[in-house]
């Protein structure tokens, strides 16, 4: 499969939504049960640091990151958030998204991007390994779906190699 890695635009969104909804649909890619408007998601997310993989003119993966702090000490730290539409896993769209993501998040001087996934995202926690983030730990039940089920959540980090 051909793809490419581009900036996010806002013609994006609508695609990037439906990836999105997808992925709240597995119940363990996020513990958002509705995808935000464009107004919120825009306010939450820094920025630059916005991508989303491209085939065939169709979005097949997107990737963010969200502050972590406004105290000024954790100026260099965000959250990572990326997806990649159904029937599109396993064919590298991840871990070229993430590799880019991590570029461009050091070229903007962040040293630390902080992954938060549900342990039962198997996938998830081996594509951020494979891309440098290490295992800090996780926080036992931490947070519970509409459904009532409790996750507990896997904390990963990546330091920046050219950064603090």
């Amino acid at each position: 499969m051909q793809y490419s890695i581009e900036q996010m635009k806002i013609a994006d969104w609508p695609e990037m939504v439906e990836i999105y909804r997808a992925g709240i649909a597995t119940k363990i890619a996020t513990f958002e049960t509705d995808v935000p408007s464009w107004e919120t998601w825009d306010k939450n997310h820094i920025k630059t640091c916005r991508i989303v993989a491209r085939s065939g003119g169709s979005i097949v993966g997107w990737a963010a990151l969200s502050g972590f702090s406004k105290r000024y000490c954790y100026r260099g730290v965000a959250e990572v958030s990326i997806y990649i539409a159904p029937g599109q896993h396993g064919r590298g769209i991840g871990k070229a998204l993430l590799l880019e993501l991590i570029r461009q998040a050091e070229e903007a001087g962040l040293w630390t991007l902080e992954a938060k996934i549900l342990r039962e995202n198997t996938a998830s926690l081996a594509l951020h390994a494979k891309c440098g983030f290490r295992d800090v730990g996780y926080r036992e039940r931490m947070g519970q779906m509409d459904d009532g089920k409790w996750h507990d959540v896997c904390v990963l980090e990546y330091r920046s190699k050219t950064v603090g």
